[in-house]
């Protein structure tokens, strides 16, 4: 396995809260670990394929999606820096992924065997218990995430979808002012709306005055 910087794992991966870089790799090399490279846009796992891992993001980003049988595709879900994805899959023994993942720009991910997660070892790691007390807060955690893109997509129209949206990744940074994960197309694929009807809206938000935006760049005004 590649180099890492276990101290930055320690203190910004959620998995490995609570648990120090100096028993990390001990505890990397029982879970299995490994780390692959993807290029923009290649394909991390299709529909249909085998998984028995889940994924940490060590670098840039990915996307989970799904399309229905006209080929309409619908952005599930923004998986960050440092962030773990397919852990639900994995953790209700799905062996097959019900969702395309796709890698967002170029990044790293790391694989780790999830049954050595959830399954003491005969190692009796120290923080073993802690890495599964870790597991379940950040499943509780993503089950909040996917009742907020509920609750966006439950919204009237496309402009209170858009705020509510908006309105999520404020309140993540603490400003008014931040950027977003999303391309037009993405964020259209994520709203479950038609990319035309997005940007009138957005050009009508911004002509009155509720919002500002450069490309990735917005401002709430209100």
């Amino acid at each position: 396995m590649e180099t890492l910087d276990l101290y930055a794992l320690s203190q910004k991966v959620k998995l490995f809260d609570g648990i120090s870089s100096d028993c990390l790799n001990s505890m990397l090399n029982c879970l299995g670990a490994k780390t692959v490279w993807y290029k923009r846009n290649e394909i991390i796992l299709m529909a249909d394929d085998s998984i028995e891992s889940l994924g940490l993001v060590l670098e840039g980003s990915v996307l989970i999606s799904s399309e229905d049988f006209m080929g309409v595709r619908s952005i599930m879900a923004v998986v960050e820096k440092y962030d773990i994805f397919a852990e639900a899959f994995v953790c209700a023994n799905i062996t097959k992924s019900p969702f395309t993942i796709a890698a967002a720009d170029n990044c790293r991910i790391m694989w780790l065997k999830f049954p050595r997660i959830i399954q003491t070892c005969n190692k009796a790691c120290q923080f073993h218990s802690k890495l599964i007390e870790n597991m379940m807060n950040l499943l509780a955690f993503k089950n909040l995430q996917m009742h907020q893109k509920l609750n966006i997509l439950s919204k009237r129209n496309l402009r209170e979808k858009i705020l509510a949206y908006l309105q999520i990744n404020a309140s993540k940074t603490k400003s008014k002012t931040f950027e977003i994960p999303l391309s037009r197309n993405e964020l259209a694929d994520y709203l479950n709306a038609d990319r035309a009807a997005l940007s009138r809206e957005l050009g009508r938000m911004k002509d009155e005055g509720v919002i500002d935006f450069s490309l990735n760049s917005f401002k709430i005004l209100y």
